[in-house]
């Protein structure tokens, strides 16, 4: 039968390649007019360690992972032992049966197996294609159309060269045909390629380096830190291109100092890091904040505390961004849940940064940093336009006939900026409490007005941030309250509930700090079971929800075991809370 919705998983250790050998067959499904939302898991160490990578796919659009996997490619015992369990009726397990499997392990999954590294070596010359026998075997048992996979074969491989390309397309040939005739009619899901339109298979870093592209980044500074760091690389790869300067700091302290030197010159500027990495930045987001330079911070989380589990999942740093560095000082947080919202996350913070002039800062986390989703290729809208916000002219400084204020008191909070280079645009900058001209003072009315002149773009960037999103029916008999990467899982979760005759929705806080508080009640106004789920032992968002508005949780959902939100453990939580 042809399925709409299944989930494939690759399963090896670190160095066979399970990341790429997932990632070229996601390809190959999005390329067949195919959804997917692939999952990737892996040991922080370089070789070693069991790693996999989930790919589900469906003819409709999907946001989330399933934890039923219908077929599991295992290229370890590990991985069999690992997975088995998760194996669906009628699912099965591809190995090369010079694992020697005892096939007590397999549970209720029908074993395949497959001779995968000697297809390899006969057809290719080398057992390394065995990866891409593993990928024309799952072809062939779902009846999926070679011509897909040789597409990603050739553009994977053609810069190895046509000899490379070609034992490639023979070794998933030889695959596809030895799985099909021999398991083929046993094996009862199927997949259909489908007619639909060009789709790029995109994650959320990726979508946030792209939407910092399109608002004008132009100097990245930071210091690898997984799961941060792909942003430094998409960007760095792209710099010759688009006119970007990269930098790779020698510790993060430097990386945030770099960027406000560089905001300081009129410069779009950005660096990217996790949660350790943000904790050394916190002393120049200080500076930032004193001297009201635009920058963009972004937080990939991670687990924590200290190293915590450097490659898995975790929400645990929200409170932290709003209220890191000594004293109080304005700051913009956006928490993006969806591919789209990292896109355009991307590039509103810069606008945000320099129409408040205070550090705008986005917190993702790994699931939803290294989740591929396939989007339509026009479901990204790259007319962006730039707001600098109160930025003097040339012209303008031209004028003055007096010294320039840089910080001269406003109603707003926020003064006119002029650029350096401009012989009218002289002022002074430093880490010290300052006048409207910028001279260090000590006066205590004017560590008033500019402690409170700096304030009040708080209350003057709340009313610009929007309010939260909703998904699923206006009333509904349970309202889920979440922020991030877990929006996708509940998607899924709410569909579920809905179809099964239950009645739920959620709200998603995307805009964190300065929180709307009146979006926020509204939003939540009339909730008649209103329960949380965050990835944090804590409920940090419940928290900062119940400081500053009347709304109170009834319930909470928490999983901080390193490991993603998934719509099956939402509905397992909900039985115990409900």
């Amino acid at each position: 039968m042809t399925v709409n919705d299944m989930t494939f998983k690759i399963g090896g250790e670190a160095g066979q390649g399970v990341e790429s050998t997932g990632r070229g067959f996601a390809q190959a499904l999005v390329r067949g007019g195919l959804h997917v939302f692939a999952l990737q898991d892996y040991h922080s160490r370089i070789r070693g360690g069991h790693n996999f990578y989930q790919i589900r796919v469906a003819d409709h659009d999907i946001f989330s992972h399933d934890e039923r996997v219908h077929l599991l490619l295992a290229l370890t015992e590990v991985a069999i032992a690992e997975h088995a369990n998760e194996i669906v009726d009628g699912g099965g397990i591809i190995y090369d049966p010079a694992l020697s499997v005892d096939e007590a392990i397999l549970g209720s999954a029908k074993g395949l197996p497959v001779p995968l590294a000697q297809i390899a070596e006969d057809e290719g010359g080398s057992k390394v294609m065995a990866n891409t026998a593993a990928i024309g075997a799952a072809a062939g048992l779902t009846d999926y159309g070679l011509q897909v996979i040789h597409g990603v074969i050739r553009d994977n491989f053609g810069k190895k060269g046509a000899e490379v390309v070609e034992a490639n397309l023979k070794v998933a040939d030889a695959a596809y045909r030895f799985v099909k005739e021999r398991y083929g009619d046993t094996f009862p899901f199927k997949l259909q390629a489908v007619q639909g339109p060009p789709r790029m298979l995109i994650s959320g870093n990726q979508a946030l380096s792209l939407g910092a592209l399109m608002g004008g980044v132009k100097f990245v500074a930071g210091y690898p830190m997984t799961p941060g760091s792909p942003i430094l690389e998409w960007l760095s790869v792209h710099s010759e291109d688009y006119g970007i300067v990269t930098k790779h700091a020698e510790d993060e302290l430097a990386a945030i100092n770099m960027v406000i030197g560089a905001a300081q010159m009129g410069v779009r500027a950005m660096t990217p890091t996790s949660g350790g990495g943000f904790a050394l930045m916190t002393e120049g987001l200080g500076l930032a904040g004193i001297n009201e330079v635009p920058i963009v911070v972004v937080n990939v989380q991670r687990p924590g505390p200290a190293t915590g589990h450097a490659t898995r999942h975790e929400q645990g740093d929200l409170l932290f961004m709003i209220y890191a560095s000594q004293g109080e000082f304005p700051r913009i947080l956006l928490a993006p849940g969806t591919i789209e919202q990292c896109f355009e996350a991307g590039h509103r913070a810069f606008d945000l940064a320099e129409k408040y002039q205070c550090p705008a800062m986005i917190i993702s986390d790994a699931f939803l940093a290294h989740s591929p989703r396939a989007l339509d290729m026009d479901a990204l809208d790259f007319n962006v336009p730039i707001d600098r916000g109160a930025l003097l002219s040339e012209a303008e400084l031209d004028q003055l006939s007096e010294p320039y204020r840089r910080f001269a008191l406003a109603e707003s909070g926020v003064s006119p900026r002029a650029l350096p280079g401009h012989p009218k645009a002289v002022y002074s900058a430093s880490s010290d409490e300052h006048d409207e001209y910028g001279l260090i003072c000590e006066d205590a009315e004017v560590r008033i007005q500019q402690n409170g002149k700096r304030m009040q773009k708080l209350e003057t960037a709340r009313a610009e941030m929007r309010a939260p999103v909703r998904y699923g029916p206006s009333e509904a008999d349970i309202t889920f309250l979440t922020w991030g990467s877990t929006v996708g899982p509940l998607r899924m979760a709410v569909d579920l509930l809905n179809g099964q005759g239950q009645s739920a929705n959620l709200v998603q806080v995307v805009d964190i700090w300065p929180l709307p508080v009146d979006k926020v009640n509204a939003a939540l106004k009339g909730a008649k079971r209103l329960i949380a789920v965050e990835q944090n032992y804590t409920g940090q968002l419940a928290t900062l929800i119940r400081a500053y508005t009347d709304v109170k949780v009834d319930a909470s959902i928490n999983r901080y075991d390193g490991r993603p939100m998934s719509p099956e453990y939402v509905l397992a939580r909900l039985k115990e809370v409900a």
